[in-house]
């Protein structure tokens, strides 16, 4: 039976926990978790699996590529708009129903008979995806006040780097053991329980007035971001025969069609009565402050993520099972600095601090990873890792309490996914930049340092060739049996030419990792303008209009939380 509570005029206000209990509670918060960890996992396990996959549906290393862009287009651009409807018609209903859609992808993906089934049925999954990890955070906005949130957003942030360190060896156990199709089917008993607790214990909130759908906004968003992020996961592959090139004209299209449907979108948005994303929203410096550091730290979290498992295994030539093995020292600093700093945000109320307490720490870890060679041990390399875990697992949480806390609570969804989008968007980008750094300054390096008998004997094309995502530094076939024609000096040429592959791609690497330092600097410098406002203890206690801190001396409006829940 539905029971209407209206927060505005209950004194003093209660807070959505209240009104269920630690009963409700537990259960609620098992379900989010969980419906979080399928999406985390989903990533890195089929991930692990697609070599496999592509060769048992006879695709091609273009699929490859659109199998996950599917996925990564799909769930990115569903999030803002997830965000704001559940704003509107309360959380329930969109994270279930992506839920729904998440596990319908996944059964359709493991009965996949070709390349195009599976890349269909991905972004089918991705669409269901995009609503699990921001909803699930404005829900646990909606239980809790801002003062509370930093060790429950902390927890549900740890549960990503751990589905990092578990996905990879999963997927890999699953495949051997069960075939690639158990990949996806494995998400249908947990999705299923997920579904099935957080059905019962999620309340039903939804605002008590007539709204409008923003049509034209959610078409021009998906308009500009998706050519935006084509041309982002795209530029520099050879899709189809065809070469796309940074500054071929299908690249180039892409980003001119983007750069105009965001100014329509800017546009738009500006004059919708209930925009997706408002532009008035940073008018909040708290918001544009927020929104700019974590675009940067989730390119340079992302770019470490994914070249430190090139260096250990290419650089250092060591092996690794999987991706997820190489990076399990960040991901732990990750996880514990994510916990910790989770309780001492919820204890202190001081974010500012923390930020930039982790931005330096980060910045430090990147700066120590940026250092290393083809010569690092197994102990430095670990502590690098570490550090660079411990500096960026606290800030992943982090922004999103403030934003949320800058606002009132009937936005909370809009900021919260918002914030998330953007922080989608930061990955994508700095994969696409650090890739195109690294494949540049692989080639220098690789002309600076080959020996000099062996340069009449590769051309700067074959160079080109080097692929900065292959996990070895051997050289082809092709010259490995070029070389052995010379005998015994072939053997001495052949290491020569391995150690100068090694060093090329330890210092490209490297400099990906400086620049990511770089990044988590200018994050630092951003910071020391984030205003700090008092997290609230009740979601009742808004900022006073006009109030110093408060997102009405910004924005020129504030009005009243009323919810309805159904118990």
């Amino acid at each position: 039976m539905a029971e209407t509570l209206s927060i505005a005029d209950v004194n003093p206000p209660l807070s959505i926990r209240e009104t269920f209990g630690r009963g409700r509670l537990i259960p609620l918060i098992a379900g989010l978790m969980l419906g979080m960890l399928l999406a985390a996992l989903d990533q890195t396990i089929v991930s692990t699996a697609l070599p496999q996959v592509i060769g048992h549906l006879s695709g091609s290393s273009q699929d490859y590529t659109w199998v996950i862009t599917a996925y990564l287009l799909a769930s990115t651009v569903a999030v803002p708009i997830y965000g704001k409807l559940s704003d509107i018609y309360g959380r329930r209903v969109f994270f279930l129903g992506g839920m729904v859609v998440f596990l319908l992808g996944s059964a359709l993906s493991g009965t996949s008979q070709n390349m195009t089934q599976l890349i269909v049925y991905r972004a089918l999954q991705g669409l269901g995806a995009g609503a699990l990890m921001p909803i699930a955070q404005a829900i646990i906005g909606d239980i809790f006040p801002p003062a509370e949130r930093g060790k429950w957003q902390g927890l549900f942030i740890a549960v990503f780097g751990f589905a990092t360190i578990l996905g990879p060896v999963l997927g890999g156990s699953i495949t051997d053991n069960w075939g690639w199709r158990w990949i996806f089917y494995i998400n249908m008993p947990v999705g299923a329980f997920a579904l099935l607790i957080a059905g019962l214990a999620m309340p039903k909130l939804a605002a008590r007035r007539q709204h409008r759908i923003d049509y034209f906004g959610s078409a021009t968003l998906m308009l500009w971001a998706v050519p935006l992020l084509l041309a982002l996961s795209l530029g520099g592959q050879t899709v189809n025969g065809t070469e796309l090139a940074w500054n071929s004209w299908q690249i180039l299209g892409l980003f001119g069609f983007a750069a105009v449907m965001l100014v329509a979108f800017f546009i738009i948005e500006l004059h919708a009565a209930e925009p997706i994303i408002s532009p008035r929203l940073f008018k909040s410096s708290i918001f544009s402050v927020s929104i700019f550091t974590t675009l940067l730290l989730s390119a340079g979290m992302f770019g470490a993520i994914a070249f430190l498992p090139l260096f250990v295994q290419g650089a250092l030539g060591q092996s690794a099972t999987n991706s997820g093995l190489v990076i399990t020292p960040m991901m732990v600093g990750f996880m514990v600095s994510s916990l910790i700093g989770g309780q001492l945000l919820s204890r202190t109320g001081r974010y500012k601090l923390l930020a930039l307490v982790g931005f330096v720490i980060a910045a430090v870890g990147m700066y120590l990873l940026s250092r290393m060679g083809i010569a690092t041990t197994n102990g430095e390399l670990v502590r690098n890792m570490i550090v660079t875990g411990l500096g960026i697992g606290v800030m992943m949480s982090l922004f999103t309490i403030v934003v949320q806390n800058a606002f009132p609570f009937r936005q909370l969804g809009e900021v919260t996914a918002t914030l998330s989008f953007f922080r989608q968007m930061g990955s994508t980008i700095g994969l696409a930049v650090f890739g195109v750094v690294l494949s540049h300054t692989l080639v220098s390096n690789l002309q600076a340092n080959i020996p000099a008998p062996l340069k009449p004997y590769v051309s700067a094309s074959q160079l080109s060739q080097l692929s900065p995502t292959q996990s070895s530094a051997s050289p082809s076939a092709a010259l490995q049996s070029k070389l052995a024609q010379f005998g015994p000096q072939g053997v001495v040429l052949l290491q020569q030419l391995e150690h100068a592959i090694k060093t090329s791609l330890a210092a490209s690497i490297t400099q990906v990792f400086l620049i990511g330092s770089g990044l988590m600097m200018v994050c630092f410098l951003a910071t020391l303008f984030l205003r700090e406002i008092p997290l609230r203890k009740s979601h009742g206690h808004e900022p006073a209009v006009g109030a110093p801190g408060s997102p009405a001396t910004e924005e020129g409006e504030s009005m009243p939380v009323t919810a309805e829940l159904g118990l």
